[in-house]
């Protein structure tokens, strides 16, 4: 009769209304994000982006029929519309398409895996160095201003030119470049974070440092950790490409957008097309994740209005 009695209780139970789930942070948020077409717009050519890249070999085998890394002299520098080439051929008659494709693998995952390492990293000492503060913070200070004051292309150009990269070394060049912004963005939010009255109170009650700093302090920060990762992916796309371009990343025949550009310049006359359609998707796909960290930052705001 006892257990009959609780299945009816919770059977009658009142359903949690959306209304209170629309008040909260993250539904205010997701209500923003609805509601703005332009990031939307972004996040839905970032997404076929992505899947045309991940579905790259299905693409190639089953729907173009062509073989990416197969050269044909005679196709040479075919025009976008040619028969059995959509975007046209390159210089050695390998299918432009299908080499961006697969060019979008390796550009795309070097952009989110660098991001994602840059901001781990940048997350972890930024959190340890901004809620331990003094002697810590001193030499993490220092270490990020020592490692600003050189220009972040020089220093890639010279470890890329040291270690020849290919794509997996590259992310760790990239995230070991470019951790000091996160850190620094996240040190400062932490310290505004542990001077709050949780965060006094958890200290009170002898909570340690670990739990307040992963428990309390980390889910304030991801918000601001979702819009850094956005961010960082279209700006860690055109460190790629920038390097690749100048022949110090990633080196054929692997393919990236950026090592397509390469001798983009020497066949620009004969086909425009080599250079402006990866230009055109570097361009498209960059100015799509910034559209994004623009819009997360907006839909984060507590002082927007929904």
């Amino acid at each position: 009769m006892v257990e009959s009695a609780r299945v009816i209780k919770l059977s009658e139970a009142a359903p949690i209304p959306r209304e209170r789930f629309r008040d909260t942070f993250w539904g205010r948020a997701l209500g923003h994000i609805a509601r703005d077409r332009l990031t939307l717009a972004a996040i839905c050519l970032v997404a076929l982006i992505t899947l045309s890249s991940i579905f790259a070999p299905v693409i190639t085998t089953s729907v173009l029929k062509v073989d990416p890394d197969r050269t044909n002299p005679v196709e040479r520098l075919l025009r976008p519309g040619a028969p059995g080439h959509v975007l046209g051929t390159d210089d050695l008659g390998r299918d432009y398409l299908a080499r961006l494709l697969y060019g979008g693998r390796i550009s795309l995952a070097i952009g989110f895996f660098g991001a994602t390492i840059t901001l781990l990293i940048g997350l972890s000492l930024g959190m340890i160095t901004g809620y331990y503060g003094g002697r810590i913070d001193d030499v993490m200070n220092w270490i990020i201003t020592t490692l600003d004051s050189i220009p972040g292309l020089y220093l890639l150009i010279l470890l890329s030119a040291l270690f020849r990269p290919g794509p997996e070394v590259l992310v760790f060049l990239l995230a070991l470049t470019g951790w000091t912004g996160g850190t620094r963005l996240i040190r400062g939010q932490t310290i505004g974070l542990r001077h709050q009255d949780y965060i006094l109170g958890a200290q009170a009650i002898g909570a340690p440092a670990w739990r307040i700093i992963f428990v309390h302090i980390f889910p304030n920060l991801l918000s601001i950790t979702l819009i850094a990762l956005a961010s960082g992916i279209g700006g860690l796309i055109v460190a790629e490409s920038t390097l690749s371009f100048l022949g110090l990343g990633v080196q054929p025949p692997v393919p990236t957008w950026g090592n397509m550009l390469s001798n983009a310049e020497l066949f620009f006359r004969s086909g425009p097309h080599v250079a402006i359609i990866p230009g055109l998707v570097i361009f498209m796909t960059v100015l799509s994740f910034y559209i994004i960290g623009d819009g997360l930052r907006d839909a984060f705001d507590p002082r927007m209005t929904s």
